[in-house]
């Protein structure tokens, strides 16, 4: 079954990533970090939505809704009052998960949420349990097993880490190859409808220049894919939701101008990637003779010209506001690498496991078998999410704050943007992960309560009879959360 998560429109991006975090022990400054510092895709702060997240005035004034250039009138963005007064006064209270646990269990009980229904509330400054049902149960979580892809990436690479695409000289005479590094944000289009990344533009602009450079206007083109091993394609099989994996990839293997979302995508992405990078090598001045061919670079060859990625932490971002699957696989296979295995399904589930116990994550009784939750097989329980995001939430482990930061908002952005919207007090609040398999419903992310509090929650669920209903309760779910005394 495919996952049917969509992807929204994306945010501008800006270039330093930061998120402050403040005083642990009542929780309320990292709250407001969480809320006011809502930031990066490209290492930077997300203004948009912290003009939303964070407005001090009822009637805000960003424009958070429309498309450019589609001509509509900007939407007033709404306020959090209720949390700003009480990060404001410095006041403080205690959890009240009796008031919680009230609150939750009629909602729990809807059909709607299936047969299996688990759910972990905690709050992410103390790490006290205000809330659980179920909590250490292994389930199926879809794609909310992106959280523990995003942490486990971040601490084996680190924030700012960049993914190499290089031209090489070849083995043969008047060859090059292009050597994938596993970047998915690699892009062939000359403005990336993506943003900033790694991009096949530049690379053949300055492949050109060297070979210029060097006397040399013609060339044959190899392409080197040989970095991730195992089988390419995912164990769903042919699918839009994902393309092969591989770590030469162009624009993720999308036939047409989208960043996010199903489509139908090319079967070698490797091969259609140096296909693009020989059209645009010919438009610089340098013929390629012949079709792009598997090949090697020439041993101890020093790169012609190398293009770099978006930092980690806006592809954490990235991946997790839109849910993006080839992001999600192509960082647990990077993971791998970090950690010595082979970059594969099998070599990317170890590594995910190992560096999420690394960071003090129990991890019994889950697994990790692909690094998107599009497989079944995968299996971790609402414990462990909340644990990851506390983690993530920790003014000791400011590596991981993208995992935070890449959640999508409830009525604004990415897979939230269309729930808890409007007047729900979860609007501009609430950050969560969704999750969607057929049968198969979850959400699990963090809220600001009422009182300041930042809490990460997870709410995991099996054999619903229906995406929309499911995605109702969980959503109600997630209000009474951010509503609680």
């Amino acid at each position: 079954m495919c996952d049917r998560e969509r992807g929204w429109s994306e945010v501008p991006l800006v270039k330093t990533w930061q998120l402050i975090a403040g005083s642990a022990a009542a929780g309320l400054a990292l709250s407001a970090a969480v809320v006011a510092s809502a930031g990066p895709w490209d290492s930077g702060q997300r203004k948009a939505e912290r003009d939303r997240a964070a407005s001090w005035s009822r009637t805000g004034g960003a424009d958070h809704g429309a498309e450019h250039g589609s001509g509509a009138l900007p939407q007033a963005a709404p306020s959090a009052p209720g949390v700003l007064a009480a990060v404001g006064s410095g006041g403080t209270r205690q959890a009240a998960p009796d008031g919680l646990a009230a609150a939750l269990k009629p909602l729990l009980a809807d059909p709607a949420l299936g047969t299996v229904r688990t759910a972990s509330v905690v709050d992410a400054a103390t790490g006290q349990v205000l809330y659980e049902a179920g909590a250490r149960e292994a389930m199926t979580p879809a794609s909310t097993i992106k959280i523990a892809t995003a942490a486990a990436a971040l601490a084996a690479l680190g924030p700012e880490h960049r993914i190499r695409t290089t031209v090489t000289p070849g083995a043969a005479p008047g060859q090059i190859v292009l050597v994938g590094g596993g970047d998915p944000s690699l892009t062939a289009k000359k403005k990336s409808p993506a943003g900033s990344g790694g991009s096949l533009v530049a690379l053949a602009a300055d492949t050109a220049q060297a070979l210029k450079a060097a006397g040399t206007d013609s060339v044959t083109l190899g392409y080197d894919d040989t970095l991730y091993t195992g089988p390419a394609r995912h164990p769903i099989g042919v699918n839009p939701n994902i393309a092969p994996v591989s770590s030469l990839t162009a624009d993720e293997g999308r036939p047409d101008d989208s960043t996010s979302g199903p489509v139908e995508r090319t079967d070698d992405p490797a091969k259609d990637a140096a296909r693009a990078f020989a059209a645009l090598l010919a438009e610089r001045g340098v013929k390629v003779t012949g079709t792009p061919a598997k090949a090697k670079a020439a041993a101890g060859a020093q790169p012609l010209a190398v293009t770099l990625s978006t930092p980690l932490a806006g592809l954490v971002e990235r991946m997790l506001t839109n849910s993006d699957n080839d992001i999600a696989e192509a960082l647990a296979r990077q993971t791998a690498l970090a950690s010595g295995q082979p970059a594969s399904f099998e070599g990317a589930e170890k590594a995910v496991a190992a560096k999420l116990a690394g960071l003090g994550v129990d991890v019994a009784g889950s697994r990790f078998a692909d690094g998107s939750g599009l497989n079944r097989a995968d299996k971790v329980s609402a414990g462990l999410l909340t644990a990851i995001l506390a983690k993530a939430a920790d003014p000791q482990r400011p590596e991981l704050r993208p995992v935070l930061t890449g959640l999508p908002v409830a009525g604004f952005t990415g897979t939230l943007r269309a729930r808890n919207s409007g007047s729900s007090p979860a609007a501009g609040l609430l950050r969560a992960k969704t999750g969607t398999l057929s049968g198969v419903n979850a959400l699990s992310g963090t809220v600001v309560d009422r009182s300041g509090r930042l809490l990460a929650f997870a709410f995991l669920t099996a054999n619903t009879p229906g995406p929309e209903g499911a995605e109702k309760a969980l959503d109600k779910l997630a209000a009474a959360v951010a509503a609680a005394p």
